[in-house]
């Protein structure tokens, strides 16, 4: 794609995703969004060339004017819109493919020092709302939906909603998933948790009424035999 045709398509994603653009003019000057993935654009062009310091200076150039970090090693694809933006980070080694919508305070990031692909791939249409942490090397499968303040911490299959601390899937293809599904490959320990407890609590519950019960009947069986035996008297 050529630069007139990528710059043509990062405006048009922008009308596209908010119904608050008004005119060409205010995107192209006021939107920091697109103000990141321009300065991003280029800082990639240095970095492929090997420039790094180039890239960099101009990374955290673009990071303090509209508060948006992204390093100039990720990939990224068209249309990205990133919708108000402030307190985003994108990692060295993340991919993001097409028709994709981050808001403001995502972190796309690693989960430590290890060497080579340590960020995420996102895919096409994937929408990752404010507030979210997808961390780590792996993918998130495309039209995927990422809910606020998610913590993703592992593979998300295509087409599927993800919510919560770990991040868990509660739909994929439009269908609703409970918590006992596919428990091997997108465990919840905090459901887990939450469940064995509830468990040990309604065995304990069983446990005192059944000595309530034999308590109140041994209490029950001296008053009833001084009552038989005052009847025969």
């Amino acid at each position: 794609m050529g630069m007139w045709r990528t710059v043509k398509s990062d405006i048009e994603a922008v009308f596209e995703n908010d119904p608050a653009a008004r005119s060409w003019f205010e995107v192209v000057f006021t939107y920091a969004g697109l103000h990141a993935i321009w300065s991003h654009r280029i800082a990639h062009f240095f970095y492929r060339h090997r420039l790094f310091s180039v890239a960099r200076v101009i990374s955290q150039v673009s990071r303090f004017f509209t508060g948006i970090e992204i390093h100039p090693g990720a990939r990224i694809g068209s249309k990205l819109f990133i919708d108000h933006g402030m307190g985003v980070v994108i990692g060295e080694t993340c991919e993001i493919g097409d028709e994709v919508i981050i808001y403001q305070g995502v972190t796309l990031g690693g989960t430590g020092k290890e060497k080579g692909k340590r960020h995420p791939t996102i895919g096409n249409r994937v929408v990752i709302a404010s507030g979210a942490k997808v961390l780590g090397s792996f993918t998130v499968g495309g039209n995927s939906n990422i809910g606020a303040n998610s913590v993703v911490l592992r593979e998300i299959p295509p087409n599927s909603t993800v919510v919560g601390i770990p991040g868990r899937v509660v739909k994929r293809n439009g269908m609703k998933i409970g918590d006992r599904l596919d428990h091997t490959n997108l465990p919840d320990p905090l459901i887990e948790t939450f469940r064995l407890m509830q468990k040990e609590i309604n065995e304990l519950k069983s446990e005192i009424e059944r000595l309530k019960a034999n308590e109140t009947n041994g209490n029950n069986e001296p008053v009833a035999l001084l009552a038989n035996d005052s009847k025969r008297s």
